[in-house]
């Protein structure tokens, strides 16, 4: 893990920051933007275009790509400048610093405040990485749109990650505080506590256990399951007190494979505790176990500014990538078994 290198943010001319942003705009209908394009997006002469694009390849923000025609896209680098630079102008962030975190489909750094005396969390959502490349490769799910990219699904599921952890806090629930989001980025408190994988103790796994149970027959209750439930999603303080993140793939109780998915979060703690602090479970929740609902968090985050359109695109593509943890899941238990 390293930093986050953003030097070259600071000193990108207007014009720069302009053509970078119409590469943007452009790829909401383009899979390569052409320089004519850009121009005038941008709203610079065709050489001033040129000028500003040899620039931004050099600091690798942008790709080119003549194989088809002659055109540019944005990449990563290219979108975290671009988020970077919003949650600054915001007063959000001021200095982005080390990573802390490095996920299948994210990156996780510390950063600054703009009063710069308090340290924040900025997850930068890059879907397409490993596991949804897969996916995108055996099933278009973006048939209703011209054309849609990893970074238009990563800033759907910031602000999906965004828009969970705001209800989710003002029920009450033990997650970072939201503090704000733009593309692809979601701005979070720093929680005081470490990774469950990471531990190799704990004083009583068996109320840890408990605990973690409750919490997810909560959510149910309130209309969630959280679908990626394990020891990796789980923040542990000094006092045993938890934290829960990481809520992109959350699905509502109502969902056809609820049932599954929730089993399937407290089969992989089930596992992991008795694995790890060798604890085992003289029982565990089914999802019909839960009871009635005391509240639709699923209903209040569908109407948290969604459209339709873009609901159902990326409710598609999670719903592939949780049938595809589901195999894997398969898989690996029944490597396990014949090893």
């Amino acid at each position: 893990m390293g930093r986050m290198d953003v030097s070259a943010l600071r000193y990108l001319s207007r014009d720069e920051m302009r053509t970078l942003q119409a590469v943007e705009q452009g790829m909401k209908n383009h899979e390569l933007v052409p320089v004519e394009l850009i121009s005038s997006i941008a709203n610079l002469k065709h050489g001033g275009a040129f000028k500003c694009l040899s620039s931004l390849l050099r600091s690798k923000l942008i790709k080119h790509d003549r194989k088809h025609y002659d055109g540019y896209s944005l990449n990563y680098l290219g979108y975290d400048y671009l988020a970077f630079s919003t949650l600054s102008k915001r007063n959000i962030v001021r200095a982005v610093g080390r990573q802390i975190g490095v996920g299948k489909e994210s990156d996780v750094f510390i950063a600054l405040d703009d009063s710069e005396e308090r340290e924040v969390v900025v997850k930068m959502h890059r879907l397409g990485r490993t596991s949804f490349r897969k996916i995108k490769e055996k099933r278009d799910y973006h048939q209703h749109r011209k054309f849609a990219n990893w970074l238009y699904l990563s800033r759907l599921a910031a602000q999906k990650e965004f828009a969970f952890m705001r209800v989710l806090r003002d029920a009450g629930f033990p997650v970072p505080e939201p503090i704000d989001q733009n593309r692809h980025c979601v701005v979070m408190s720093l929680v005081d506590a470490y990774p469950l994988t990471q531990i190799k103790h704990l004083r009583n796994p068996g109320k840890v256990f408990a605990k973690l149970m409750e919490l997810h027959i909560r959510l149910a209750q309130c209309g969630l399951v959280h679908c990626d439930f394990n020891e990796f999603n789980v923040m542990i303080s000094d006092g045993e007190d938890i934290t829960v993140i990481d809520f992109p793939q959350m699905v509502s109780t109502s969902h056809a494979n609820a049932a599954f998915y929730f089993n399937r979060d407290v089969e992989c703690l089930r596992v992991f505790f008795e694995r790890r602090f060798g604890f085992q479970a003289s029982s565990i929740p089914s999802l019909a176990d839960c009871g009635v609902r005391v509240m639709d968090l699923d209903k209040l985050v569908a109407a948290s500014g969604f459209s339709r359109e873009e609901t159902n695109m990326f409710d598609e593509a999670m719903e592939s990538y949780r049938q595809k943890s589901a195999h894997d899941d398969m898989d690996a238990g029944e490597d396990r078994s014949s090893g």
